[in-house]
């Protein structure tokens, strides 16, 4: 995955027809915490940052942990 890539979400949500397409513009490094797997008790001290990508989604950006993208044109 590189800057200027076409990505999209692997899970797509329910409310999300069809799936929304962005450009990927830069990385970044975030902490995520992952209330699935670490429970609801959010602890920031205990997770690591991990990359994330800032994509272009029209006139706005989103910052998501890069194993939730996948690249569907580079």
């Amino acid at each position: 995955m590189k800057v200027g890539d076409l990505v999209r979400l692997r899970t797509i949500h329910k409310d999300q027809k069809p799936p929304r397409i962005g450009v990927m513009v830069e990385f970044i490094q975030k902490k995520c915490w992952r209330t699935q797997e670490m429970g609801t008790n959010i602890n920031w001290d205990v997770i690591d940052p991990e990359p994330h990508g800032v994509v272009l989604y029209g006139d706005c950006t989103l910052d998501i942990p890069l194993e939730d993208l996948e690249v569907i044109a580079e």
